[in-house]
């Protein structure tokens, strides 16, 4: 059999299709990306991954097709077959880092958000060594978990990913408002690093602006165990139940205390979300000009 995968969206590598491949390569099948429209009568199937509501559908041939991912529905699954299957970095041959979940779930209910509808409650889903699958991995690591230290084996893999001194990224980001002290000092002893593993520094969110006082306070836990301001990146919501005003207010407040805002727009077809995202996420643009000298079209 010939088999076509189509990532519809997603910057980092998809664990859906890389257990599909798993899955197809254990029984001998081709597996390669979809090519196009020109070649559909060369594949007995393909699958297509769709995360984000809002990508465009590419047109793919109907009766060979298998489309699945948050972005179709919440609650649609692989077939428990390929679900088992640990996933295969054979799409990915330039993927110098190992990626997957610890755990799945989240403790909390947010109205922005999917994963308590999609994943439930927390709960474990590998230990750290069972996600070192990457030939080219090396001591780089990407967790996908979405409440970190919201997983029953929290502390053991941060203990596991400190004995095996690996550089570990939590793309996700971590809760600030409820940090411990016990997690913060842990995390501190551990080798965090952004996406691309070049620079020192974790991201956390301040999503609700009524939070400001926990976040500041959890900001402060962290710095008095030794992660300073200067390695904290900050994903900030807009366009849910915020005011323009608010969203200046909390980026202003993260930069004054030496943190990197991120804006993450909630429509991102609205011109004020659109502008001030890319006022904000500009670096050079955010510390050379105000808000109110940013120019850009508001119809």
């Amino acid at each position: 059999m010939r088999i076509g995968m189509v990532q519809v969206d997603g910057a980092y590598p998809n664990l859906a299709l890389m257990q599909v491949a798993t899955f197809h390569e254990a029984q001998g099948h081709l597996v390669e990306w979809y090519q196009g429209p020109l070649w559909d009568d060369q594949y007995d199937r393909i699958y297509a991954s769709k995360i984000f509501s809002f990508s465009e559908m590419p047109q793919l041939p109907t009766g060979k097709t298998l489309v699945g991912g948050t972005g179709i529905d919440f609650k649609n699954r692989l077939p428990a077959e390929i679900e088992e299957c640990v996933p295969s970095y054979s799409l990915y041959p330039a993927c110098d880092y190992h990626i997957g979940f610890s755990m799945k779930g989240c403790r909390f209910v947010c109205k922005f958000c999917c994963v308590p509808q999609k994943e439930g409650r927390p709960k474990l889903n590998s230990t750290i060594d069972g996600l070192l699958l990457n030939p080219k991995g090396g001591d780089r690591l990407m967790l996908l978990d979405n409440d970190f230290f919201g997983g029953p084996e929290w502390k053991a893999n941060l203990l596991r990913i400190r004995e095996l001194n690996l550089k570990v990224c939590f793309i996700q980001g971590l809760n600030i408002r409820i940090i411990t002290e016990e997690q913060a000092e842990l995390l501190a002893t551990v080798r965090y690093y952004n996406s691309r593993f070049n620079q020192r520094y974790l991201t956390f969110a301040w999503d609700k602006y009524k939070d400001g006082r926990i976040v500041k306070e959890g900001i402060q836990r962290c710095n008095a165990a030794g992660i300073p301001c200067t390695r904290m990146q900050f994903f900030v919501l807009i366009g849910f139940d915020t005011t323009p005003e608010e969203d200046l207010e909390r980026v202003m407040t993260l930069a004054d205390m030496g943190c990197m805002p991120y804006v993450m727009p909630y429509n991102k077809s609205d011109p004020y979300q659109k502008a001030f995202t890319r006022w904000v996420n500009h670096r050079a643009t955010f510390k050379s000009c105000s808000w109110t000298e940013y120019k850009y079209n508001k119809a």
